[in-house]
């Protein structure tokens, strides 16, 4: 299926692992009810987008320790922290909600932040004719960042929907003007669609207001 007008919705890593369950409430240093509506709102947008025939394409990560590298690995010994989304766990499961549909392309990380850097990512986006990549999903400041900043640096248009995703380092509207400002991403809302579902500078023109006190003048009324 090629993108309508060119724009594909990104659905960054919303596995059990980062935003349902215990180690997720345990991981997200603001209120683990957050994780939840980013969730429910993901799963709102990606009926809107399917309904409107938008290209959808799902992102997961594994993090199993025979995926890491050394540094990786060297990484979370020196800080303690345990692999995450194992293969075939329910942790690495995508959220309730936002499971991928029949025909949605998926695209694995094993165990790095950037979706370009998973097999195929590029080519499926290019090949449906994506120029513009809409975000949703986790991390805002980890991995939905490593992916708009090479998206931006390979020529796609990026937008971010703020109610779909949250940051688990930085405060949200933090990360969100830093992506605003060096990739030129637009940071919208989930429900306006009429926004999101066009590339920037695409959007539907909001209505020219009628001065107050003028009657709009009839065809062939003269002045």
């Amino acid at each position: 299926m090629s993108a309508p007008g060119g724009t594909a919705l990104v659905v960054v890593d919303l596995q059990n692992d980062f935003c349902a369950g215990p180690l997720a409430a345990s991981r997200y240093p603001g209120d683990p009810a957050r994780l939840e509506r980013v969730a429910a709102r993901t799963a709102q947008v990606l009926a809107v987008a399917r309904a409107a025939g938008t290209e959808v394409v799902h992102v997961r990560f594994l993090g199993d320790t025979r995926f890491q590298g050394p540094a990786w690995r060297r990484r979370d010994a020196a800080l303690g922290k345990r692999p995450k989304c194992l293969e075939g766990s329910w942790g690495a499961e995508f959220a309730a909600g936002a499971e991928p549909g029949p025909g949605e392309a998926v695209f694995t990380k094993r165990t790095c932040f950037d979706a370009f850097l998973s097999d195929g990512f590029e080519r499926h986006l290019r090949g449906v004719g994506a120029h513009h990549l809409v975000f949703a999903g986790l991390f805002a400041d980890v991995c939905v960042d490593s992916t708009a900043r090479t998206a931006f640096q390979k020529g796609f248009e990026v937008t971010v929907l703020r109610d779909c995703t949250t940051a688990l380092h930085l405060p949200d509207e933090q990360i969100l003007h830093f992506m605003a400002r060096l990739y030129g991403a637009r940071v919208t809302s989930a429900d306006r669609a009429e926004v999101w579902s066009r590339r920037p500078g695409e959007e539907e023109p909001c209505p020219t207001p009628s001065r107050p006190g003028r009657a709009a003048a009839s065809p062939g009324a003269s002045g």
